[in-house]
């Protein structure tokens, strides 16, 4: 069975796109078949390939409203990995499919009933955009089990219940299948005292709630930046080795074992 993970949070800056692309780096690597999604208009999945979004003809906008098939949209990237990429089109979903609701009876099942066979993928990673609208809702409908990441700056920890607390709403009332993965912390910078000040609060809650938060820490780097700007690849596709990558390697082995 494929499995199906989003990257999911509601806010964004917190590496939602590093995530998901530096782990399918991993996940390729290690010879799995993967495919990404890209769920937010910015189009930074593409990119991260050194792909530009705005050149595809179809993107996941296309195929969730009908307008092309999956097949057609899917882009190989890399030895072993897919993406479906999106662009600014996707901005237009909520009003296309909100102010058509004879046509769309299932505003959230869009992207579960045109991305059905995916038999072939090992794992489908989907990156979400930085809110809770339709295109989150219909991610975490396609999804089995979705990794937050989290940056532990003030406010954060609010913003996590939040997002935790809408997961388990969603649920109980759309997919009841769908579970809390794990917490990763992001962007860390463990000289300052506000960082580790915040992760521990973010432990307890998280032991508190029965809720995985990994041990692997990513930390605060211009190095997956770098990558994609100089080389067209995520970190984790890089040849030379570097603090980033070994932390994303860590997490991608707590990942597997989960």
């Amino acid at each position: 069975m494929t499995r199906i993970l989003a990257v999911s949070n509601n806010k964004g800056g917190v590496l939602k796109t590093s995530l998901s692309v530096n782990l399918a780096g991993l996940f390729a690597l290690d010879g799995k078949k993967v495919l990404i999604v890209d769920g937010d208009n910015q189009g930074n999945v593409s990119l991260s390939f050194g792909k530009n979004p705005d050149v595809f003809e179809t993107t996941i906008y296309d195929v969730m409203v009908g307008k092309a098939t999956a097949k057609e949209s899917i882009v190989k990237v890399y030895e072993g990995i897919d993406i479906l990429p999106a662009n600014d089109d996707l901005q237009f979903l909520e009003f296309d499919v909100l102010t058509d609701q004879k046509k769309y009876k299932k505003p959230f099942h869009l992207l579960k009933s045109n991305l059905s066979d995916l038999n072939h993928y090992d794992i489908v990673i989907v990156d979400g955009p930085p809110n809770l609208g339709l295109m989150a809702g219909n991610i975490l409908n396609f999804a089995h089990e979705v990794l937050i990441p989290f940056q532990p700056e003030k406010y954060s920890m609010r913003s996590l219940v939040k997002m935790l607390n809408f997961i388990v709403d969603f649920k109980s009332k759309i997919n009841h299948r769908l579970e809390v993965n794990g917490v990763v912390a992001t962007l860390v910078d463990r000289r300052t005292a506000l960082h580790d000040q915040i992760l521990q609060e973010c432990r307890k809650y998280c032991l508190e709630n029965h809720i995985k938060l990994y041990d692997t820490v990513i930390p605060r780097s211009i190095r997956g930046a770098s990558g994609i700007a100089y080389e067209n690849l995520p970190v984790t596709l890089i040849q030379n080795n570097n603090v980033l990558k070994d932390s994303y390697s860590q997490l991608y082995n707590e990942l597997t074992l989960n």
